[in-house]
């Protein structure tokens, strides 16, 4: 979960500098990443990763176990320092930006185990998100909750738990967990999206609605989105793109068919075992 801020805009003490809204039409990337290396004594878990996704992009990165995908999101937000390599938000590096500095600047992150308040209502859970963004989450709760409650409606309806919204969270199935986790990350208004195996644990309906969502508002706020996946279905059925690593490196990439025919992305990782049918 994001950590607290204080003061009236977190976002105003930024140390990163430079980074503005893309205006409609830009062509400039939300997120671009340039030779990225990351080793842990002789293992190169990452060596040279170069990628764009663009506003309202869906792009997927996908590999076995072992590939460098998980340590590639810990290098682009911040969890870790990369040994070599760039990393651009909107134009301004921001390598080795800690992630409470990326979360300022407008990057949020979804995990595989979903972080949510649980002993708060749904509701409360987008209010603490939004006082938590306005700097003001250790003012007294109870005064400062109702400010935000219409926004956090609002956040609840784009995500469909409205109905839901005075349930407590802890009382949630795990698809609306899922939802919940989704309209806390876009409380922070964010520009770029890291999704970490956004639908594990989710049955293959669930999987489908749950990723045909995160489209529509990836569309609909210019939300550029970068996601790892090990269900084929979700990953060729909804990304836009994808980039395929084995052993660290950039093996593949491209549109869903593109990568379907490539023979590394099927040597590698893809297999005659694998499901790769879209829905």
């Amino acid at each position: 979960m994001n950590s607290a801020t204080s003061g009236p805009n977190p976002r105003s003490s930024d140390p990163i500098h430079g980074s503005e809204p893309l205006q409609p039409g830009s062509t400039r990337p939300v997120l671009t990443v340039r030779d990225l290396r990351k080793a842990f004594g002789g293992v190169k878990a990452v060596q040279g990763l170069s990628l764009d996704v663009h506003a309202g992009e869906m792009l997927a990165l996908i590999g076995p176990n072992g590939a460098g995908k998980s340590t590639s999101f810990n290098c682009i937000n911040g969890q870790l320092k990369p040994d070599a390599g760039s990393v651009h938000l909107a134009g301004t590096e921001v390598t080795g930006s800690s992630p409470r500095a990326l979360w300022r600047a407008g990057v949020a992150r979804t995990f595989q185990v979903a972080s949510i308040w649980s002993s708060f209502t749904v509701i409360g859970n987008l209010q603490m998100a939004l006082l938590i963004r306005a700097g003001r989450a250790l003012w007294p709760f109870g005064r400062a909750i109702d400010a935000h409650r219409d926004e956090a409606l609002t956040l609840l309806e784009a995500v469909g738990l409205q109905a839901l919204a005075e349930e407590t969270a802890s009382t949630l199935a795990y698809g609306d967990i899922k939802r919940l986790e989704l309209a806390i990350a876009l409380a922070n208004q964010p520009r770029l999206l890291l999704m970490d195996e956004p639908t594990a644990g989710m049955a293959p309906a669930e999987r489908g609605a749950m990723m045909g969502l995160v489209r529509e508002l990836a569309r609909s706020r210019s939300l550029g989105v970068l996601f790892t996946e090990h269900s084929m279905d979700v990953v060729f059925g909804h990304a836009d793109r994808i980039v395929v690593m084995a052993q660290g490196e950039l093996i593949a990439q491209g549109a869903p068919d593109q990568v379907r025919d490539d023979p590394a992305a099927r040597a590698a990782y893809l297999g005659e075992s694998v499901s790769i049918d879209t829905p």
